[in-house]
């Protein structure tokens, strides 16, 4: 058996790269939401913070959907 190491460790790198940064979406989503909600809360009305960190949040979920989405679309086709 002859195992490619250049190829192992070029998938390696890029699980990681993907795994990190989609983790790190999820949590900029989470915190934008926390921060939205934090702002409607304390009546923060004028500035628009809750409503731009909500928006934000929903941009990086959608994003990690996207992701998610085309790695089972890889593995599928």
């Amino acid at each position: 058996m002859n195992i490619d190491w250049a190829a192992l460790g070029s998938v390696f790198g890029v699980s990681l790269v993907a795994t990190v940064a989609l983790v790190g979406l999820f949590t900029l989503g989470i915190v934008g939401l926390s921060k939205g909600g934090a702002a409607t809360a304390s009546g923060a009305t004028g500035s628009g913070s809750g409503a731009l960190a909500r928006t934000g949040a929903y941009v990086c979920f959608g994003l990690c959907l996207a992701a998610v989405s085309y790695g089972i679309y890889i593995i599928v086709a």
